[in-house]
């Protein structure tokens, strides 16, 4: 979503550029120049034209800079236009322009930077895991992409789905059962009888005690699972194992204050048909071959970019990992969503292109981009200096738990957030909790919180405030702070079509940052009562915008620290 400002300002450089070369359809593109020396808005328009018009690019700018200047529906928005290097236009705004943005805040509000209801649906599915033990910092990575993600597509108007797919099918699941089995039996980790495949950490005891004494577990999706205590039924321990983790998993969901609205079972693809009908569909689409005892689909056949043939069915009968996921990416085609997202490890790129090809083999009318994927790093934990690698808990790994427990899920939240998704991330406890300016988390909230301090301390005044007049709003830095607020909106529409919520966390930090300038280059209570009230609507406005922000992030806006 663009900002009144910037949609006025393309009017009138397509304006201009008609009038310089008439006919002339340009994309044209505002961004911020990389030095705030430079000016407050810039297009490359003249480059893009330059060529096809066989024009000097510089001189082409020029060309259209005059003709913006010479238009009366400028003057109120523009105070200049400069071409600087190859044929850039920068922007000077004018201080009417730039204060013009106090009165959209204060008519949206906490709905400022959102975009109307577009009537398409989205699914996001994110954390995903085995429930063979608890969340770790990957899921806590995807736990926080996710619903910032979500967040940030229901701002912009779409309707989402949060879905959590439970892999609770396959050989991890087996060896959970026979983990399970063999604590409640006596045989330690250690011992040469413990499975070789088998799960260590203590929360294997747990559920091996919780089962001999014959508990009730009560998962996710709301059934009960009562222990049979009968340590010879192997498939009884398993669904004892696999309603306790998914209930254990939950728990973890909860204290990071996040709720999916689907849990799908990768095991309800086997009993309704779905694996079976999907392998079918292939077979009589021609796209599989039988060799070696095993079947094959033909992927470097679909178009998906993948560089070799893969095996399907087993020798053994056994399906391999990929096709209940082409079987799921069916269904959820069939529910209607049509836009899906996944966010998984980046050790799951392999799998992008072999459900796709598979999904192009059944002919449904997918497109080969479906479903979009953002495929995250993991993420080193470090304290006090070292590496945390091990909880005991999980007994190899460090837990989605173990990071809320230790800096609170504000704190587990941003930081997750505050990298690409693809970029490796170090987690670095001691600055997580430490209250300086060096700690995002902090400084973002703390200029909230500051702000809140301030407003709150002046009783009654909130009429008075929201009608100020902005006009006595002249100093830099708070020229600065109205120009970075401006940009919120075309910064949650980025994010959202770029699928990467980090540039949110990048302009909480940067908007932070301008006020804390502002607020110590300039005083807020001063005598002159008309630049007080004009810079306590600044310092609101400035508020709203802080929270509204740190709700696309799921953190918290403390009114108090």
């Amino acid at each position: 979503m663009l900002s009144g400002q910037q949609e006025q300002l393309i009017s009138i450089i397509r304006a201009a550029v008609t009038q310089v070369i008439p006919g002339a359809t340009p994309s044209v593109l505002l961004e911020r120049p990389k030095v705030a020396a430079h000016g407050d808005m810039a297009t490359n328009v003249a480059m893009q034209l330059a060529k096809p018009a066989k024009r000097n690019p510089r001189e082409l700018a020029q060309q259209i800079a005059d003709a913006i200047m010479a238009q009366s529906d400028a003057a109120q928005l523009v105070a200049s236009c400069e071409i600087a290097g190859p044929g850039f236009i920068n922007f000077r705004l004018t201080n009417g322009a730039r204060q013009a943005v106090l009165n959209a805040i204060k008519g949206e509000g906490t709905k400022f930077g959102t975009a109307a209801a577009n009537h398409e649906k989205v699914l996001i599915e994110f954390v995903s895991a085995n429930p063979t033990g608890p969340l770790h910092v990957g899921h806590a990575r995807q736990a926080a992409l996710g619903d910032s993600l979500c967040r940030l597509f229901a701002s912009q108007g779409y309707d989402v789905t949060r879905e959590f797919y439970y892999n609770d099918a396959g050989n991890q699941i087996n060896n959970l059962a026979i983990s399970v089995q063999a604590r409640a039996r006596g045989v330690a980790p250690d011992s040469p009888n413990f499975p070789p495949e088998g799960y260590k950490g203590d929360y294997i005891v747990d559920i091996a005690n919780d089962f001999t004494a014959g508990k009730t577990v009560q998962a996710a999706d709301g059934q009960s699972i009562t222990a049979s205590k009968n340590l010879d039924k192997l498939d009884d321990v398993r669904k004892f194992a696999v309603a306790y983790l998914r209930r254990e998993q939950d728990l973890d969901l909860q204290a990071f204050n996040l709720k999916f609205d689907n849990f799908y079972l990768e095991s309800s693809l086997y009993t309704s048909g779905r694996v079976d009908k999907t392998v079918q569909g292939l077979v009589a689409n021609g796209h599989t071959y039988e060799s070696e005892g095993a079947l094959w689909l033909r992927t470097t056949d679909l178009g998906t970019g993948d560089d070799k043939d893969r095996v399907m069915r087993k020798t053994d009968g056994s399906y391999t990992y990929f096709v209940p996921d082409v079987a799921y990416h069916v269904a959820k085609w069939e529910r209607g969503f049509h836009h899906a997202i996944n966010i998984q490890g980046s050790d799951h790129h392999g799998t992008v292109a072999r459900v796709r090809a598979g999904l192009q083999g059944l002919n449904l009318g997918i497109p080969k981009e479906f479903p979009s994927y953002i495929l995250h790093k993991m993420v080193r934990v470090m304290r006090n200096g070292a590496e945390v690698k091990i909880s005991k808990r999980a007994g190899s790994y460090v837990t989605m738990r173990d990071l809320i427990d230790w800096v609170g899920q504000d704190a587990v939240r941003y930081f997750l957030i505050q990298r690409r998704a693809d970029s490796e991330f170090v987690f670095d406890i001691d600055l997580a909790l430490s209250k300086s300016e060096e700690n995002p988390v902090y400084y973002i909230q703390y200029a909230h919180a500051r702000i809140c301090s301030i407003l709150n301390s002046l009783g009654d005044m909130a009429g008075r405030i929201a009608n100020a007049d902005v006009s006595p709003l002249q100093a830099h830095s708070e020229l600065a702070l109205l120009q970075r607020l401006a940009e919120y909106p075309g910064t949650v529409a980025l994010a959202t079509h770029e699928m990467a919520p980090h540039h949110i966390a990048f302009w909480l930090r940067d908007c932070a940052s301008d006020f804390h300038t502002w607020y110590n280059a300039e005083r807020i209570l001063v005598d002159d009562e008309s630049l007080k009230l004009a810079r306590l609507r600044l310092a609101h406005a400035t508020r709203q915008v802080l929270a509204n922000g740190l709700d696309l992030l799921g953190v918290s806006a403390p009114e108090r620290m």
